[in-house]
């Protein structure tokens, strides 16, 4: 198993005369193991490169005639012989293991011997199988093999047995995986909308709109008194979020001022920042940058969820203690995460656009067009030259 590059040469050769080839039932996958040895394998590995045609066509007839010698040899012996140290859990792999022998009609064998003691026999057949082995004590000598039609079928019916095991342990994951799969639609189409739009202002008024009603309602209540209003968490917040220096405390004061003007007098004070960053950039180029900003701040939280969802994920199970399915919670609790993920995104989206340096974008587009032109300089020189 640590011959990684020899490893499809060695297996190959295992149909020589005389060839024992001890591996992994993973080694060797793919590679054709032919009675007398893999003829393309021999001639890659022992003719080397640079030879002229006539030497090569030598060297070939000669490993051909050898192949075709030991072929035969091999035969008359009885072909290939496979020997399993255990049977896998699956019987898949034991018979794609008993397949390497007698390939193509070719003729073969395979055995395979298992202790008692081995894991399939230890957790899923030991208790069919402790008469045999209280007989085995009297009437068997040690190192002895033991064979019998019984143990024949436990072990088949050992290997069902792991196989609805593990059959059962994927559906119930596919089940936890459709969950998140659905979430993965709903994001990849947003994506693939962001990238094939040629701007996105009308989505980010929307998310702007939202963003200050969510701010507005999480400090001053609908249909609240102002005696529990929380001005001041607002103003901070609207602050470090929306990039804004407002009054709020003053406009709180106002007689007969309730949250919805509260609301619209900081959409006004916003929307007026943004036109004035708008103007102060070259045309289209605020749209270009806040599509990169969504796009960007979407798959940040889309990874973040993710890792979110695994976590929930390896705990969840616990919820069967309290009589609890725990896929139905599974999907609650996902879909609650999804909500805040996306409205998290939304208020991170804004806030970025609101901290906009709208001189430092100009700078690095200046920057960038000085850099195209020396290149451009510097291709018309050397093709002047030439």
């Amino acid at each position: 198993a640590r011959q990684h590059e020899n490893e499809a040469f060695i297996v190959a050769q295992a149909g020589r005369p005389n060839a024992v080839t001890i591996a992994t039932n993973m080694a060797g996958r793919g590679t054709d193991i032919q009675l007398g040895g893999n003829l393309d394998m021999r001639i890659a590995a022992e003719i080397p490169e640079g030879v002229n045609d006539k030497e090569r066509a030598r060297l070939t007839d000669k490993i051909k005639s050898e192949v075709e010698a030991e072929r035969k040899i091999v035969k008359e012996a009885g072909g290939l012989c496979v020997i399993g140290t255990e049977r896998h859990e699956s019987r898949r792999i034991d018979n794609q293991l008993r397949g390497r022998a007698g390939r193509q009609g070719d003729p073969g064998r395979s055995v395979f011997f298992l202790a008692l003691d081995d894991d399939l026999m230890r957790i899923f057949g030991a208790d069919k199988l402790q008469p045999l082995m209280a007989s085995a004590k009297f009437g068997l000598k040690e190192g002895e093999n033991l064979e019998h039609p019984l143990i024949s079928k436990t072990l088949e019916r050992a290997q069902l047995r792991v196989e609805s095991h593990h059959f059962d342990i994927r559906k119930n994951l596919l089940k936890y995986d459709d969950v998140m799969n659905d979430q993965r639609k709903v994001i990849y189409d947003q994506r693939k909308d962001i990238i094939t739009a040629d701007a996105m202002r009308e989505d980010l008024d929307d998310m702007r709109a939202e963003v200050i009603e969510n701010m507005v309602a999480a400090h001053i209540p609908p249909q609240s008194y102002p005696d529990i209003w929380d001005v001041d968490g607002l103003q901070e917040r609207v602050k470090d979020t929306l990039s804004l220096d407002l009054s709020l405390p003053k406009w709180a004061k106002e007689e007969g001022i309730a949250d919805e003007e509260i609301r619209d007098r900081v959409m006004r004070a916003h929307n007026d920042m943004m036109a004035a960053k708008r103007t102060s950039l070259p045309d289209g180029m605020l749209d270009r940058y806040e599509k990169g900003l969504l796009l960007q701040t979407l798959d940040q939280q889309w990874k973040e969820h993710l890792h979110n969802l695994d976590y929930l994920r390896q705990g969840i199970g616990l919820r069967a203690f309290g009589q609890r399915d725990p896929l139905n919670e599974y999907k609650a609790e996902a879909f609650d995460l999804f909500q805040m993920m996306l409205a998290s995104a939304r208020e991170e989206t804004v806030a970025a656009i609101s901290k906009i340096d709208t001189g430092a974008l100009i700078e690095q587009l200046q920057l960038q067009q000085q850099m195209i032109k020396e290149e451009r300089e510097k291709v018309a020189k050397m093709a002047k030259k030439a």
